[in-house]
C-alpha cells in the first residue's frame, strides 16, 4: 500500500474507499499510456511516411510557416535547447532539407530556409505535423490547460528522480 492510499483512507478505516482509490489510479496511469502510444504511434507513422522523425518534422513545419526563423526562435517555439535543434537542422541539411542563409545587415544572424525536398516533405507528411502531444495541447481551452499544468506539478512532486532539464528535449520516440 502506497503513502497516498494510506493518506487516503486516514481515518476512515474503509477498505472500499482505498480499492476505489486504487481504481482511480489505474484508470490515470491507463490514459497517460494512451497518450504515451498515441504519441509514439504517430512518431513512428511520420518517420515510415516521411523519412524524418517528428521533432524534424515540428521544426521543418516551424520553418515553412515562418521562412528565415533564427534557431534561438525555432528552439523557443518547439520549447527545447538550442543545441537540440543545431542536431535537428544538421542531420535535415545534409538530406538537403534546410538551408541557412547569413543575414544582410548582420552576416552573424542565420536564418533558416527550407529547400525544396523540405517544403515536399511538409506537403507530403501526415497530420499533426508538429505531433499529436502539441496540437491537443493548443487545441485545450485554457482553464483546462492550467488545470492539466497544475495536476503534472503535483504528479511531479511525487516522482522521484525527476530531472527538469528533460523538458529541454524532445520526446525520446521523436528524435
Amino acid at each position: 500500500m502506497t503513502d497516498a492510499m494510506r493518506s487516503a483512507g486516514k481515518g476512515s478505516g474503509d477498505a472500499e474507499e482505498l480499492r476505489c482509490f486504487a481504481v482511480d489510479t489505474l484508470r490515470v496511469l491507463q490514459k497517460l499510456r494512451v497518450v504515451i502510444r498515441a504519441a509514439q504511434r504517430h512518431s513512428q507513422l511520420v518517420r515510415r511516411s516521411s523519412g524524418v522523425s517528428g521533432a524534424q518534422l515540428w521544426l521543418l513545419k516551424e520553418i515553412a510557416e515562418s521562412p528565415g526563423l533564427r534557431v534561438s526562435e525555432l528552439a523557443a517555439r518547439l520549447a527545447v535547447h538550442q543545441s537540440t535543434v543545431s542536431n535537428l537542422l544538421e542531420k535535415l541539411e545534409l538530406r538537403g532539407m534546410v538551408r541557412r542563409q547569413r543575414g544582410d545587415l548582420d552576416h552573424r544572424v542565420v536564418l533558416l530556409f527550407l529547400s525544396r525536398e523540405g517544403q515536399r516533405t511538409v506537403r507530403n507528411a501526415p497530420a499533426p505535423l508538429r505531433g499529436i502531444l502539441p496540437e491537443a495541447l493548443m487545441q485545450m481551452p485554457r482553464t483546462e490547460l492550467e488545470r492539466l499544468e497544475h495536476g503534472l506539478d503535483v504528479l511531479l512532486g511525487h516522482a522521484h528522480d525527476v530531472d527538469p532539464t528533460f523538458a529541454h528535449y524532445p520526446l525520446p520516440f521523436t528524435e
